[in-house]
């Protein structure tokens, strides 16, 4: 009918044919799908047709399952952590009512943080030296690492992505207004947050950096994390079956207190 009627009465048609060729590609893809279902069940000496297959799934109310067209974006992170790195921006404001940005990047497999640094004014000069310097620490210390997830936020330039771009490295962007797609930095921020940042005033860049350097050391060799089976993410030691007086360390000058067992 879309070919013998004139395009200026195609209003009139109740379905356009755009919505036919869509309800065409679904009876193939379900065709396909018990095709599928029946060679499954032939590979476990189960003969049986295509049409009793859809008769079964019709009375249970159910379809074959939808052919993928690519991983979910919660499969592709996990499927490529180890691989995977995330970066992004925090604020700290100070006692003077001076705002800083924290620029880091966290390592999924292990949930390692590198603060990479802080500037009250970042420009595109300085996270293209951030860049580079993480880059550096990165093929020194031989971690490999092959997607960058970032958000679309504008202090993230083409030079800054292109320095990893030239060590191999993929960025990875996420969609717009979804912070749940970087949900590992999200979750270092807010982590950070709760622990230390929300209870200390700092004063200063100098401050600020200080208290940093003191967490991120916390965070990564002594910090249990539930997605690490209770372990921090640069945990060399195990202390199952070892028993003696523990001693408290203190962090932050007290605000955080590790634990461990004397010598």
């Amino acid at each position: 009918m879309a070919r013998l009627a004139p395009r200026e009465r195609w209003a009139s048609f109740l379905v356009t044919p755009e919505t036919i060729l869509r309800w065409h590609r679904a009876l193939v893809r379900r065709h396909w799908g018990y095709l599928r279902i029946v060679a499954e069940l032939r590979k476990l000496g189960v003969s049986v047709s295509e049409a009793s297959v859809a008769s079964i799934l019709r009375r249970h109310g159910l379809g074959p399952a939808p052919r993928r067209v690519g991983p979910s974006w919660k499969e592709f992170l996990r499927a490529q952590t180890k691989s995977l790195s995330a970066t992004d921006f925090f604020t700290v404001d100070t006692v003077p009512l001076r705002r800083y940005y924290v620029l880091f990047a966290i390592e999924l497999e292990r949930r390692v943080v590198h603060v990479l640094g802080v500037i009250a004014n970042p420009n595109g000069l300085w996270v293209t030296q951030v860049a580079r310097n993480f880059a550096a620490e990165l093929e020194e210390a031989g971690r490999q690492v092959r997607f960058l997830v970032r958000d679309r936020d504008t202090k993230f330039t083409a030079s800054f992505d292109a320095v990893f771009a030239s060590i191999g490295v993929e960025i990875i962007l996420t969609p717009v207004r979804s912070p749940r797609a970087n949900a590992f930095a999200e979750r270092f921020v807010r982590t950070g947050r709760e622990d230390c940042l929300d209870h200390l005033l700092v004063l200063s860049h100098h401050h600020l950096e200080t208290v940093l350097a003191e967490y991120v050391e916390h965070y990564s060799t002594a910090r249990p994390h539930r997605g690490l089976d209770l372990t921090p993410p640069e945990s060399t030691t195990s202390l199952v079956g070892r028993s003696g007086a523990i001693l408290r360390r203190d962090v932050l000058s007290g605000l955080i207190h590790e634990y461990e067992l004397a010598a």
